[in-house]
């Protein structure tokens, strides 16, 4: 039986990850939240004495839209404290467990291609810089001690991932989510869709069970290495409000896009060579399908509705 520990186990990945580790009755998982664990604070996973195969760190302090613009001090601080805390239990007392995190897409310079080799080479966009430092700092600390302990790791980059059962806590929502919430209301009576940007800056998306595969196929198969997790292919937002709004019945000549907002990188697709060299079970859901999935799970909430 394989022991896992998972970080973020309640966040939108952590969530499916979770539910996809324990319907695997060879997996014993422990999963804290953030009011079981207060992973910010010295030493609160030290009561967690068991003996874990594998630690999947997903927790970060950060969330979708402008807020790294307006934390970036915060998020330094207790995302260090964040990693460092994890970095410090794995060292002391699971030194035999193999450490999975997540990097991130915008620790990548716009200045090289987005591949692995390049994930600490440049500047990240200075909009992100703060929380994409935190994660090359993440990946620097797992090698150091790697080089010192001899430990295992390895350092997983997602695509923006995609699904229903997205979080409802009051957090801004990621550019997908935001776009079903905006067309489908506005499909049934809301007002017109305000989208942030011109429309034409492009992203890459992956839904979150695809992802989930691929990181489980990949997760014995590399040690010590980077790899990029994504579906290989980005749309602009214009391409993904006008599905949505197909799939709506609404008049996409409608929807307003502002351009004073923000709008983040404007061009993000991982290079996924090296996923698809290593002959693993990949698959990628087929897009309209998956945005599909969204608007039926939003419209059977009710928690999302008439914001």
């Amino acid at each position: 039986m394989n022991n896992i520990f998972v970080t973020g186990g309640s966040g939108f990945l952590g969530g499916h990850l979770v539910k996809k580790l324990k319907s695997n009755k060879m997996n014993f998982v422990i999963a804290p939240n953030s009011g079981d664990c207060n992973l910010v604070v010295t030493n609160s996973l030290n009561r967690f004495e068991k003996k874990f195969d594998y630690i999947y760190h997903l927790a970060a302090w950060t969330q979708a839209g402008d807020f790294c613009l307006h934390f970036p001090g915060d998020q330094w601080i207790i995302n260090q404290q964040i990693n460092t805390n994890v970095l410090q239990w794995w060292k002391k007392y699971q030194p035999t467990a193999k450490l999975i995190f997540m990097g991130t897409s915008c620790s990548y310079s716009n200045n090289y291609p987005l591949i692995e080799n390049n994930y600490l080479k440049g500047e990240p966009i200075d909009s992100l810089y703060t929380y994409a430092m935190t994660k090359r700092m993440l990946l620097i600390g797992a090698e150091s001690l790697r080089k010192q302990f001899n430990m295992k790791y390895l350092c997983v980059v997602p695509s923006t991932l995609y699904g229903p059962c997205y979080h409802d806590d009051g957090r801004q929502m990621h550019f997908i989510f935001d776009l079903v919430r905006k067309i489908y209301n506005a499909s049934n009576g809301g007002e017109a869709p305000k989208l942030w940007g011109d429309g034409y800056q492009s992203i890459e998306i992956i839904h979150v069970d695809d992802f989930i595969c691929a990181l489980l196929d990949v997760t014995d198969k590399l040690s010590n290495e980077i790899i990029n997790i994504g579906a290989g292919e980005a749309y602009t937002i214009r391409n993904f409000a006008d599905m949505i709004a197909t799939i709506c019945s609404y008049n996409k000549a409608k929807i307003i896009y502002d351009t004073h907002k923000y709008v983040g990188a404007k061009n993000k697709c991982l290079n996924i060579d090296k996923l698809r060299s290593m002959h693993t079970e990949f698959k990628i859901k087929n897009l309209k399908e998956g945005l599909k999935e969204i608007i039926e799970w939003y419209a059977s909430t009710t928690s999302y509705k008439n914001q």
